[in-house]
């Protein structure tokens, strides 16, 4: 299975719910407080995107976060990025050759670049306002006869 770690994972919790509430300067206590992740983790999050210019900081007695730039602006890849660099399944990237001893002689090479390419260009469509917009109850009964269509059941937690 391929995964993006927890930290990213709560990172694009922490910015949708940012985003959501843009009109807002956020604190580290109010963030951790809303999306239910502990404080340390947030507060180390959200210096991290302050650091990448995902969110600006602002000092003082009404101090906080808020994005830098508009949710539209802000890519489910810019996030990706800002907190585990480039994205790729495999070392075989366009912008890194050379990182593979195999290189020379790898049949697959350009076909993993091809798909690595692909899961980018997808990723970039995906933008921090969608991320950011509640779910409509359409799109959920898509993904639940997606599930049952290759066999997946939702399981329910145990009582």
């Amino acid at each position: 299975m391929i995964r993006i770690s927890r930290l990213t994972d709560y990172g694009i919790v922490i910015l949708s719910h940012v985003a959501a509430n843009a009109d807002q300067v956020h604190t580290a206590t109010a963030v951790a407080a809303a999306v239910h992740l502990p404080l340390p983790t947030v507060s180390k999050l959200l210096r991290a995107f302050a650091r990448t210019g995902l969110l600006a900081s602002q000092r003082g007695i009404n101090g906080g976060y808020r994005l830098a730039r508009s949710a539209d602006e802000i890519s489910v890849a810019g996030i990706i990025r800002a907190l585990e660099g480039p994205i790729g399944l495999t070392v075989c990237r366009i912008d890194s050759p050379g990182t593979c001893a195999h290189e020379p002689s790898c049949r697959v090479r350009a076909h993993w670049q091809r798909i690595n390419q692909a899961i980018r260009q997808a990723l970039e469509g995906i933008t921090l306002s969608e991320m950011a917009a509640p779910v409509s109850p359409e799109f959920m009964a898509s993904v639940g006869a997606a599930m049952q269509l290759r066999g997946v059941t939702a399981q329910r937690p145990a009582n």
